[in-house]
């Protein structure tokens, strides 16, 4: 029983996934503050905000190598078991 995997233990990977998300969510709200500007005719945010709103895409690569992670480690339980079993 001590191979079984708990309820509430984190998946390899999962870390990830929630940081990934953070950061995309981070990222996204700085383009809607960059972009508000643009749409109600006042002055542009500096140059530096455009660059925070690339934060949307790293967000995304972190959450797809979380995601990735979490493949390759329940692809090798399952031939751990598969061999073990």
């Amino acid at each position: 029983m001590r191979d079984k995997t708990q309820a509430n233990s984190a998946a390899p990977g999962e870390g990830l996934i929630r940081a990934g998300a953070i950061v995309f969510i981070l990222g996204a709200v700085a383009t809607v503050v960059t972009v508000a500007p643009l749409f109600l005719g006042t002055t542009p945010f500096p140059t530096y905000m455009f660059w925070l709103s690339m934060l949307m895409g790293v967000g995304f690569a972190i959450s797809g190598a979380g995601l990735l992670r979490s493949i390759s480690a329940q692809r090798a339980q399952a031939r751990g078991a598969a061999a073990g079993g």
